[in-house]
């Protein structure tokens, strides 16, 4: 069987082209956000944009920026410990601060400081790179600080020149980026940089005099960047290879408070500590990699790497520090203050450590690598995912802190509808989906027994069909507290078989349990219908049609049992048993609204809980209106929250009437927020539903039972289906909706009723999931204030 293949770090697409043309400014506007770019002014006659970016697992964030005319600023205030380098790759581009004006040449850098807001004058058509860089990554090897300001560095001179070509070939490249091909971008682009900007820079601001000793020194860094693997590396073979004594050599290093030797194992250290949470280097052992890097024996390693950073190196393996912990960050380069304990001398010996020997040693293959600190992949696969059910006892499958970004894979439990087009070739789809007589890759398919003794249709009963990614664990969230769900971009999966590259597919089923099923006009009655669509998100089109229909005829699963309704989630269907219609909704185009039907964090309740029905805790709302840019506040249950993604849709009108949507697998770029009770405001405050907001609008859940797990008791699972209404749902909307506008507007009784019946849209979300919804639409522009 095989297995999905975790991508290297994100790569996020983004083209106008996907929105109509009265959206593509505010969905343009939102993208550029996203990137520290506040778009000031847009040529709107003739809009477009498009943006590529990779972030390395460093932290270093690369963004390709296509578009017509534009102005738009650099503001990075939520991440001042950055500096940022922005080449002009085509078009004209005038670039200010303050008093302080640039006009860039293409193929110039300018360098900017992360505390500064620089304004970007693009007069026409134009392509750029901007570069984020973590000054930490950095760590700077010149005493003085960066020049001030914006700066200009030359794309025809010296290392400028050099910088300027590697920095073209990447944006060039953006889209084939892998750690493989960053790597030596992020360990040459300091060397560059520095080099370049002290080139340009007045002998001042390097230190007056100084200026010529600090070139030699950055020299001297470079030289023993490129022999760090060596183990005899010394202090004479560097002063020789640069024409100095070795005691002018090692002043030029107390210029900087540094020592030789001290400097060459904390650049070691580094290039391990690298290595160790590179996918890349995953099957290496931890002896293979500190050999690699010139040490001689495993005890030393493991004595200095935990005196630098803290922890061994097996546990940092397992589990890199998170970047706000209390424990400083790993450093790039030089220290910038010494640290308490003494430095250790070039020929200083380390102290045998029987106890670090044996953890160096002992059990020493590789060990999974989770990279990235504020950037999580989570793909599907059958580790990562639970299928038909949620439940409080889940272990995470990630861990997460507020404020993280995960890109999540989730896959559609109605792919099997058209296995050629929507899981082969997709080895993670394959995965998931893998069932032969002799075993499946997940049994449990349901809430229901795992013997099928109910009905017989298999493990699980099928009680609960979403094939949902998670649970995410939400560090440090806790009963009481609000996990805000925040949708950046959401894309459909395209189909991995050649004949249908680059195309994406749907399926939409028109089931026994659709609200339509009892009231068919046309014989054979009644019959469930199949149809399956393709997913257009490219180029001037963002919509869906139909491809072809067909019925549902009895099917044969894998281990023998026949099931004469879609009775249970990931039976393939047989086509040579079905009847395809392909004329079928012609001339019909089906706007593309990707949102996620399933959204839940886990309920307090103990066991496994159906996925279908909705509560309190989220679940299968199926309410398009959560899609890009749209966020989802849930109450937690829980400790860490347990949040499960799933159900993903490319599109549904309210109701989803006849039982699903167009099902279609989509990866999507969520960041998780956490907002503890004790710092909790209105809207939040004691929010005890699932709640989204759109950019310009509040939306309000209701359920024909909000809570139905507590509310009907030790049943709950098999009573809900018997309690919907839209009466119930509508009447708990109301409820909610008149409770948020006198809470969070300060409006009294009569003044919300009244505005709830004049200004505010309920509507029928669904009513096909057990416990049916109705949402009220409360427009912000309504209030004036």
């Amino acid at each position: 069987m095989r297995s999905p293949k975790l991508p290297d770090s994100p790569m996020l697409r983004f083209t106008t082209n996907a929105y109509p043309k009265e959206q593509r400014w505010d969905s343009w506007r939102f993208a550029l956000q996203r990137k520290s770019l506040k778009l000031e002014a847009l040529s709107t006659d003739t809009a477009y944009g498009e943006l590529s970016s990779y972030q390395s697992t460093q932290g270093v964030d690369f963004i390709s920026v296509s578009s017509t005319a534009q102005i738009v600023k650099i503001d990075m205030q939520d991440q001042p410990d950055h500096i940022w380098l922005l080449q002009l790759l085509e078009g004209d581009l005038k670039v200010s601060h303050g008093t302080h004006n640039l006009s860039v040449r293409e193929g110039d850098i300018v360098f900017g400081d992360g505390n500064i807001e620089a304004v970007l004058d693009f007069h026409r058509d134009h392509r750029f790179l901007l570069i984020k860089v973590p000054k930490p990554y950095l760590a700077l090897r010149v005493r003085n600080p960066l020049p001030d300001g914006i700066n200009l560095i030359a794309s025809d001179t010296g290392a400028g020149r050099i910088l300027s070509g590697m920095l073209r070939s990447v944006a060039d490249t953006i889209n084939d980026l892998n750690t493989d091909r960053v790597r030596p971008v992020e360990l040459s682009l300091p060397e560059f940089l520095l080099t370049a900007l002290m080139e340009g820079a007045p002998s001042k601001s390097l230190g007056g005099s100084a200026g010529a000793r600090a070139m030699l020194l950055e020299r001297v860094f470079q030289t023993i960047e490129m022999h760090l693997s060596d183990p005899n590396l010394n202090l004479q073979q560097v002063a020789s290879e640069h024409g100095i004594s070795m005691r002018y050599l090692q002043k030029l290093f107390e210029t900087v408070d540094e020592s030789f030797g001290h400097y060459v194992k904390l650049r070691r250290l580094e290039r391990c500590r690298m290595d160790l949470l590179s996918p890349l280097h995953a099957q290496k052992s931890i002896s293979d990699i500190l050999f690699q890097w010139g040490f001689n024996d495993s005890a030393s390693f493991s004595r200095a790497f935990r005196e630098q950073y803290g922890v061994s190196p097996r546990e940092y393996r397992k589990s890199p520090p998170l970047e706000n912990e209390d424990s400083e960050a790993p450093r790039r380069g030089r220290p910038t203050a010494r640290q308490e304990k003494p430095p250790l001398a070039e020929d200083e010996p380390l102290e045998i450590d029987e106890t670090l020997t044996a953890e160096a040693d002992a059990d020493d293959a590789p060990l999974p690598v989770q990279s990235g600190v504020r950037h999580h992949y989570l793909p599907a696969s059958p580790e990562t995912v639970h299928w038909g059910y949620i439940s409080r006892n889940l272990k995470p499958t990630l861990r997460v802190q507020s404020g993280d970004y995960v890109t999540i894979e989730t896959l559609t439990h109605h792919a099997a509808d058209d296995y050629e087009r929507m899981i082969e070739g997709d080895a993670g789809a394959e995965s998931v989906y893998a069932w032969t007589p002799e075993g499946k890759a997940i049994e449990r398919r349901g809430a229901g027994p795992m013997d099928g003794s109910a009905v017989g249709r298999g493990a699980g009963e099928g009680f609960g069909v979403h094939i949902c990614t998670g649970p995410i664990g939400v560090m440090g969230a806790k009963p009481g507290d609000v996990v805000e769900v925040r949708f950046l971009e959401i894309k459909t999966r395209p189909s991995a078989n050649p004949k249908f590259a680059g195309r994406s597919f749907g399926s939409n089923v028109a089931a026994y349990w659709g609200f339509h099923y009892h009231d068919l006009l046309t014989e054979p009655k009644p019959r469930e219908v199949v149809t399956i669509y393709e997913v257009e998100t490219s180029h001037e089109r963002c919509c869906a049609h139909a491809v072809y229909n067909f019925r549902y005829t009895p099917q044969i699963d894998p281990y023998g049992t026949k099931h004469d309704r879609y009775d249970y989630p990931g039976v393939p269907i047989d086509h040579t048993t079905i009847q395809k219609n392909y004329d079928v909704l012609r001339n019909v185009e089906i706007p593309v609204r990707p949102h996620f039907g399933f959204v839940a964090v886990a309920p307090a309740q103990e066991g496994l809980v159906d996925s279908v029905p909705p509560a309190n805790f989220g679940g299968n709302i199926d309410n398009w209106r959560l899609g890009p840019g749209a966020s989802i506040f849930l109450p937690v249950n829980v400790a860490e929250a347990l949040l499960s993604l799933g159900d993903p849709h490319a599109s549904q009108g309210d109701s989803e009437l006849c039982g699903t949507a167009i099902e279609c697998s989509m990866t999507a770029l969520i960041q998780i927020v956490l907002h503890p009770k004790s710092t909790q405001r209105d809207p939040l405050r004691d929010l005890d539903y699932p709640l989204i907001e759109t950019k310009d609008e509040w939306v309000i859940m209701g359920f024909s039972q909000p809570n139905y797990l507590r509310e009907l008791g030790d049943k709950a699972q098999s009573e809900i289906y018997k309690k919907a209404s839209i009466e119930g749902a509508m009447r708990d909307a109301f409820r909610k909706a008149r409770r948020f506008l006198m809470t969070t507007k300060g409006l009294s009784e009569d003044e919300a009723i009244s505005l709830l019946s004049v200004g505010v849209d309920f509507g029928v979300t669904q009513m096909v999931n057990g416990n049916w919804g109705a949402h009220a639409i409360i427009r912000k522009g309504i209030f004036t204030g």
